[in-house]
């Protein structure tokens, strides 16, 4: 007896643990063998592993991130650095859900701050990057999955920062019915930097946004390199 209930007896219960149906042998639990070179099974295990690491990086992050000996620049870096792990965490959470059922439609837009979005990406990527990353935004709304465009932004400005020289300059603005993002570079130009990165992150960023009505545009700008424009419908100002 525990706490004045009856404990069942292990041979009289069938034990569950997530989605495995477990046997009992004597008083010992006995996993089922999974099936040989199960694709789907090996993904949702790594998966199940690298959130736990997450996890430990958030504790550790947020622990830093309060700490006395902790001056303001560090602890803007690790602010960064927990945002940074939080999207991590949203992208696995979205594999979780492909895994789960069959290949839908994109997920329901929300209504969204594009320059507070794209803000949060760009103070990240200052603290990270050697490269000098300019700023500039006026308030810009629209419907769109704020993961599609955390990650469509991503993509455009880990590009923009690899191959420039010295300068990024990213803006958000309202123009003609849209709300436009755009990151200009100093560097070579599309197609002047290595290969692959660029044409696989465009390819990308073009699935993303075209999922809620979206376009992107690539051109020269006069910092000399690329520039690639976000073009979304604007939501209503509230």
């Amino acid at each position: 007896m525990i706490d004045g209930q009856s404990r069942s007896s292990p041979s009289a219960t069938t034990p569950r643990l997530g989605c495995h149906t477990l046997a009992t042998a004597g008083d010992a639990l006995v996993l089922p063998a999974p099936p040989a070179d199960d694709p789907v099974l090996r993904r949702r295990r790594i998966r199940h592993d690298i959130r736990h690491e997450l996890g430990t990086i958030i504790m550790l992050a947020s622990a830093v991130s309060v700490a006395d000996d902790v001056g303001p620049r560090s602890r803007d870096r690790v602010e960064a650095l927990l945002g940074e792990t939080r999207w991590l965490d949203h992208l696995l959470r979205r594999l979780d859900e492909d895994d789960d059922g069959p290949a839908a439609d994109p997920p329901r837009p929300e209504r969204i701050r594009v320059d507070e979005l794209v803000g949060e990406i760009v103070s990240g990527m200052r603290l990270a990057s050697i490269r000098q990353v300019g700023y500039d935004a006026s308030p810009a709304w629209a419907h769109i999955d704020p993961l599609a465009l955390w990650r469509a932004v991503r993509n455009i400005l880990d590009n923009a920062c690899r191959i420039a020289a010295e300068r990024v300059d990213v803006s958000v603005a309202s123009e003609d019915g849209l709300t436009v993002v755009q990151v200009d570079d100093d560097g070579p130009g599309f197609g002047g930097g290595a290969g692959g990165l660029a044409s696989l992150g465009l390819g990308i960023v073009h699935d993303l946004v075209s999922g809620y009505g979206g376009g992107l545009e690539v051109r020269r700008c006069k910092l000399g390199g690329a520039r690639v424009r976000i073009l979304l419908p604007s939501a209503t100002v509230p």
